[in-house]
């Protein structure tokens, strides 16, 4: 298990990864350090808290690297008033951070012990903005929007067109768009009338976002 003081070190470095990179919003920051990564992984990856490396979790999942979850967050511009849809619980990393940067978060994961494991964590951290769903997020959650901000952590073949009328007005979508087996494209969506206006942020490879929900786990 990693170390108190070399903890802290991972976490310096992270830091000055992101100003280098040009994310540096004390507010992000300050969410981020008080949601202790460590606790969102698998024990024997604790060492990797604040790793730039993807790491493996529960059902087969993996959960990004903490930089490009903090540019991710970063884009997304969030402030206390916003109602966030998530697509792709995970660890639940992502959803306590953005908690504490909203008003609420609606998170949908296709594997019901995932959302059951990030519960518990939201719990013993005292967050109780989030709500966790397992649920098919290939379309999104329409009776529950319009949502402010909505970010999928799974990668659309295209530009995802069907999410438009689940924005507010000005609203923001980020999503990797690409193959699902090759570099995708992650995009800010800003929503403009009836369409949306892209700006490039990031390359990734994630997994595609895939229909449907698991029965068993």
């Amino acid at each position: 298990m990693i170390e108190p003081g070399q903890e802290r070190e991972s976490f310096a470095a992270f830091m000055l990864r992101m100003r280098a990179s040009g994310v540096g919003s004390k507010e992000l920051f300050a969410a981020m350090e008080a949601t202790p990564r460590g606790s969102f992984l698998p024990s024997e990856w604790y060492g990797l808290a604040w790793s730039n490396r993807m790491v493996p979790i529960a059902c087969g999942e993996a959960i990004e690297g903490c930089d490009l979850q903090a540019q991710v967050i970063d884009a997304l511009g969030l402030s206390s008033g916003h109602r966030v849809l998530e697509i792709g619980t995970g660890s639940g990393f992502t959803a306590a951070v953005m908690a504490r940067l909203s008003g609420r978060v609606l998170t949908l994961d296709r594997y019901r012990t995932l959302g059951a494991e990030a519960r518990m964590r939201w719990d013993h951290l005292g967050i109780s903005n989030v709500v966790a769903r397992h649920a098919d997020g290939t379309d999104g959650a329409s009776a529950d929007g319009p949502f402010d901000r909505i970010v999928s952590w799974a990668a659309f073949d295209d530009l995802p067109r069907r999410f438009v009328d689940q924005l507010s007005t000005g609203g923001i979508m980020i999503a990797p768009i690409g193959p699902g087996n090759d570099v995708q494209t992650v995009a800010k969506l800003e929503k403009v009338g009836s369409r949306f206006e892209r700006t490039d942020i990031a390359e990734t490879r994630l997994q595609p976002l895939l229909k449907g929900v698991s029965s068993a786990i």
